[in-house]
């Protein structure tokens, strides 16, 4: 029988089978000069702008432009009566021009028909070009039949429309759009990228008035996931952000993280961040941030982390420790965060805080069973 330990640090008390990591992480709630704040307030004041800001220059990424000052929607074709009759489906172009040219998405907008209200709404990042009619893959499902059954509308888009996912894609995608050359070390990463695409959506979806745009979440898988996570961090008019099995760079915990590491991470897909990031192969211990505090920026918005039993590659017992690690976060809202300490057995979801958790049996993949928990938290916490 494993022996208990007990951990303290980041003002958290809890209690595992084995410890999970044993070097020292950043405070999320201290200050420049190390003062932990106690309130909410002096949080968001003294705290969270900072957080952001080493995130932008020593991991994902300075973007260039907020709201882009020439920026169009437009909806190119619309079916009422799509899926048998249930949905209204929209196929919406967003244009986005800068100064080197311009950029244009296709998401994908699917809204309940027997909807009474605006409808909260899924967005997913997608490594394919989204197909409502398609059946959910193992990379990426989307559920659209399941989503729609339950209330919730869904919009998707392709991740690489907005920025190629590869080495070069710097110089055709949004990057090349607002980018400058030479590129800063600091310039944003193709993650960024993906995420400012997704603000772009929700401004959209604020405009259509069969969409609640108070509950909207962005939801990804694995790279996408923590896409989804810096998207949410910089944009916090997503009140609800889900990363599933996003491991390194997403939800889990750089130092001493097992599996994947920032040298792995940065040798294969060095443009998924920014060039500072890579100072840190070896040297997890000398970055200014860890991934807690990632997930300690959506506070007090609702977070849920999704892990799986065979991807060790990601690492669940890391990302659970970073859900744990987060909650103080929380705390200073008068909210609960992770409702446990103790980490779940395999395909047992932790609904009733504001951070929720499953780690589900089986592989690297986003499944109809994670989504059920995914809409089961949405369905518990999220009130019109």
């Amino acid at each position: 029988m494993p022996i208990l330990s007990r951990i303290v640090r980041s003002s958290v008390t809890f209690l595992l089978a084995t410890p999970l990591c044993a070097a020292e992480l950043p405070d999320p709630l201290a200050t420049a000069t190390g003062q932990v704040v106690t309130s909410a307030q002096a949080w968001q004041q003294q705290v969270r702008p900072r957080t952001l800001q080493l995130f932008r220059e020593q991991v994902y990424g300075v973007r260039p432009v907020a709201k882009p000052a020439v920026s169009q929607a437009r909806v190119v074709r619309e079916d009422p009566q799509a899926l048998d009759g249930t949905a209204t489906l929209k196929e919406i172009e967003i244009t986005f021009a800068g100064p080197n040219g311009s950029v244009r998405i296709h998401p994908v907008l699917l809204i309940p028909n027997a909807a009474i209200a605006p409808a909260p709404t899924f967005l997913l990042f997608g490594f394919t070009k989204p197909d409502p009619l398609a059946e959910p893959n193992i990379k990426g499902a989307w559920p659209v039949r399941q989503l729609l059954a339950r209330g919730f509308a869904t919009v998707a888009f392709e991740v690489s429309e907005v920025d190629p996912d590869r080495a070069d894609g710097f110089g055709d995608g949004v990057r090349a759009v607002f980018g400058k050359q030479p590129r800063p070390a600091d310039a944003w990463g193709a993650l960024s990228a993906w995420g400012w695409a997704a603000s772009r959506i929700m401004d959209y979806l604020e405009t259509d008035h069969a969409i609640d745009a108070t509950r909207v979440a962005v939801i990804g898988h694995s790279r996408c996931g923590k896409a989804a996570l810096w998207c949410a961090a910089e944009d916090q008019r997503f009140s609800y952000v889900i990363s599933n099995n996003s491991g390194c760079g997403g939800a889990a915990l750089a130092r001493t993280k097992k599996g994947e590491r920032v040298a792995d991470i940065t040798s294969h897909f060095p443009y998924w961040f920014c060039e500072n990031y890579q100072k840190y192969r070896n040297r997890e211990d000398d970055l200014p941030v860890d991934q807690h505090q990632l997930l300690g920026l959506i506070a007090p918005r609702l977070l849920y982390v999704a892990s799986a039993t065979q991807d060790d590659w990601a690492d669940g017992r890391s990302e659970f420790e970073s859900c744990v690690r987060a909650s103080p976060v929380y705390a200073l809202f008068a909210k609960t965060g992770l409702p446990s300490t103790t980490l779940p057995p395999p395909d047992q979801a932790l609904l009733d805080g504001s951070i929720g958790y499953h780690m589900r049996t089986g592989p690297h993949a986003l499944t109809i069973s994670d989504w059920q928990h995914f809409m089961d938290f949405a369905a518990k916490h999220w009130k019109p």
